[in-house]
């Protein structure tokens, strides 16, 4: 079991799970998932911040406001439309449709509602306009191999969320 604390240019493994204002259950992992401590990862800063000097073993919980997290919801990011417009394949709920802006800009919507002949699609975050807590677990702390930092440079790290 590894004595280091976490900082800067330690590769940290953690687990965790997403807890909604109500206490529910809205995602879990206890799969280890790794990044680099010290900016150059895609945790929320909060979550890295509360880390910070931590080891393997301890147990951090974060609470996250929208702004803090996945943002506000935003009712813009909607769409409902004929069913006989949409292709067959998207004609399931969850289904995932990635559209693009007319300035090229890229974003995944999910179909979130089917009925009455139409489709609904929305492009906010699951999680968009919810107060998050986040329990997050320390797995492992070791020092970052010149190897470890360059596939995180490549964008190799995953997201917690």
């Amino acid at each position: 079991m590894s004595e280091q604390r976490i900082a800067p240019n330690k590769l940290v493994a953690i687990t965790y799970s997403i807890k909604d204002e109500a206490g529910e259950l809205l995602e879990h992992s206890d799969m280890p998932i790794s990044y680099i401590h010290g900016g150059r990862s895609d945790l929320f800063e909060k979550i890295e911040a509360a880390l910070e000097g931590r080891q393997v073993g301890e147990i951090v919980e974060v609470s996250l406001a929208p702004e803090e997290a996945f943002g506000e919801y935003d009712p813009s990011l909607t769409f409902t439309d004929d069913l006989d417009n949409v292709p067959e394949q998207y004609r399931q709920l969850g289904a995932e449709v990635e559209m693009r802006s007319d300035q090229g800009e890229s974003r995944v919507f999910h179909v979130t509602n089917i009925g009455n002949g139409k489709l609904t699609v929305d492009g906010n975050h699951p999680f968009a306009g919810k107060t998050l807590t986040f329990t997050v677990e320390v797995k492992d702390v070791r020092d970052a191999t010149a190897e470890d930092i360059a596939a995180a440079g490549e964008g190799a790290g995953e997201q917690l969320h």
